[in-house]
């Protein structure tokens, strides 16, 4: 068990000791998606969705779920991070309406941020989804992934 980091001599989870580990620049990038119906589209453009504009409330809420992630996944460090953005964009075909998310993360630390990044963009999906579901139960979340990642021993990744 020695070489799964996340696991103690005696075979139960443990969260990683990373105090050793040198303070680095990290960044992260995650995009998820959800795929909505014509009149979802048309609302949340028009912003005439009755809770309110969507996209400035699922961003702040990608936000704020970055920063508690430690609460939520159990084996990830609590982070001060310097930097959250979220942005949208629209992947519109004949009867196909994707709003696309895209989570940016940045800290100074010890350990990386991709995990804040995929809660950010994540939760900013199940906000907008919640805030439409009256419209339309039938949006579909995801794919969520992670686009990118900087810094750290492991080195930099970026999705082909």
């Amino acid at each position: 068990m020695a070489d799964l980091t996340h696991f103690n001599q005696e075979g139960r989870a443990k969260m990683v000791d990373v105090s050793d580990k040198p303070e680095t620049a990290r960044t992260a990038a995650a995009q998820s998606s959800i795929t909505v119906n014509r009149e979802i589209y048309e609302k949340i453009t028009s912003n005439s969705i009755k809770k309110g504009d969507v996209l400035a409330v699922a961003q702040v809420a990608g936000i704020m779920a970055s920063k508690k992630t430690w609460d939520i996944i159990p084996m990830c460090h609590p982070l001060p991070l310097t930097g959250v953005d979220l942005s949208f964009s629209w992947n519109i075909g004949e009867e196909e309406y994707v709003l696309l998310i895209t989570a940016s993360v940045k800290t100074k630390g010890n350990t990386g941020v991709e995990m804040e990044a995929l809660t950010a963009a994540s939760v900013c999906a199940l906000t907008v989804y919640d805030m439409c579901k009256a419209v339309d139960k039938g949006m579909i979340i995801g794919p969520t992934f992670l686009v990118e990642k900087t810094g750290g021993k492991n080195g930099d990744f970026k999705r082909d």
